[in-house]
């Protein structure tokens, strides 16, 4: 699958996101850098910026496809933030530009460089519109929404061109529903909800169309996926609690995302990472790093699965598993790294063996302590690889 984001926070990573739930400010958002970590050499690279610098500059990387091009979002030398696309093994980043406005994000890429996302006609705080480009990121073109006039965000593609994403509905009152395109991101359909409430989001689609997101059943917010060609949505459950969210998939139909384990039926408990079974089938605790929480993000087509977690000490490690989810490992322990660099989030992984993370400065560790994670709610993500297990030796 291709990488993905979540289009309800548009990916300001988890980290952005919590420092400022905290109320800490942006200085340490600006230090957060993306790096494109390779399990082979087991090297970390930068993959850089639109040209913003210092206090000015919110670099972060959302998707990646088979070749290693990597998308997300950057900050111009103008102090404008827009999406970009690298070449192959994150080198050389582009500016996607917009259509119109100064904002832009992209959070998906397809294996011939299509890439999706949002912009906004004017500015952050105003109307939002998915785009599709064409292949290696070329003509941005928006895909419209399904009825509504001001919301709509892609945040997945597959190699057939078929995007989905979220968009609000006609006749107002904020609500929103998952949608599927088809081939090259045209005509968005509308993909339904589990019944409880006017509510989904997409976030992830494998080859074959399956798609997954979240939807409310039964008063909570539950993950999801679909059929071929998103053909029949279906309640993925949890790990035992109230809350799930999935953030991505493989062409087997394995699914990653968090559920909340432990804590009464009035309380929310902890997030932990899970893992299903082909087709959505079981859904598994991939455990944490020795903390309490933990949160999946990305997964390749032999089951590697990649992204956050608190550690003993109570701060966020990025991890990577095994094949088929076992075994998570701290992937600080595996690369060679620059002096005072910790990898806190891997947000998509392709079977090349590239892993995308955000990086930060040590001094900075103790304001990502993981306690507030459940407060984020909708975390997204992914990818869409094909080959075989890296390995981690």
């Amino acid at each position: 699958m291709k990488i993905t984001l979540d289009p309800k926070v548009h990916r300001f990573i988890f980290a952005t996101a919590f420092i400022a739930a905290l109320g800490i400010g942006t200085s340490a958002s600006a230090q957060q850098r993306p790096y494109l970590v390779d399990l082979n050499s087991k090297t970390a690279t930068d993959i850089g910026t639109l040209g913003g610098t210092g206090l000015h500059d919110r670099t972060t990387a959302h998707g990646m496809n088979d070749t290693g091009e990597v998308v997300g979002v950057s900050t111009t030398a103008g102090r404008e933030l827009h999406a970009f696309i690298t070449g192959p093994q994150g080198t050389g980043m582009r500016d996607l530009g917009t259509l119109g406005g100064t904002y832009s994000e992209a959070f998906g890429i397809n294996d011939t460089g299509q890439v999706v996302g949002f912009f906004s006609p004017a500015g952050i705080s105003h109307d939002q519109h998915a785009f599709i480009t064409g292949p290696n990121g070329a003509g941005m073109r928006d895909l419209g929404t399904l009825g509504g006039t001001s919301y709509s965000v892609a945040s997945g593609i597959n190699d057939a061109g078929q995007v989905v994403g979220t968009s609000n509905k006609p006749g107002g009152g904020g609500l929103r529903h998952a949608f599927i395109t088809g081939a090259n991101g045209m005509g968005l359909r509308d993909l339904g909800t589990l019944g409880d409430y006017d509510h989904s989001s997409a976030l992830a689609i494998n080859e074959a169309g399956q798609v997954v997101g979240d939807s409310v059943a039964d008063g909570f917010t539950h993950a999801f996926i679909t059929g071929p060609n998103g053909m029949g949505m279906r309640d993925l459950g949890t790990l035992g609690h109230q809350q799930s969210w999935a953030n991505d998939i493989n062409d087997a139909g394995q699914v990653v995302g968090w559920s909340h384990v432990g804590g009464s039926p009035q309380e929310f408990g902890s997030p932990h990472a899970f893992i299903t079974g082909p087709n959505g089938m079981g859904m598994r605790d991939l455990g944490t790093l020795g903390g309490t929480e933990s949160i999946a993000l990305g997964i390749n087509e032999a089951g590697q699965v990649v992204g956050l977690s608190q550690t003993a000490d109570g701060s966020s490690h990025a991890f990577i598993t095994g094949p088929n989810g076992t075994g998570m490992m701290d992937l600080n322990s595996l690369v060679d790294l620059p002096v005072g660099v910790i990898l806190q989030e891997a947000t998509a992984i392709n079977n090349a063996g590239l892993v995308v993370v955000v990086a930060i400065p040590e001094p900075e560790t103790y304001m990502l302590l993981l306690s507030g994670l459940a407060l984020v709610g909708f975390i997204a993500r992914r990818k869409k690889m094909g080959g075989e297990a890296v390995s981690l030796g």
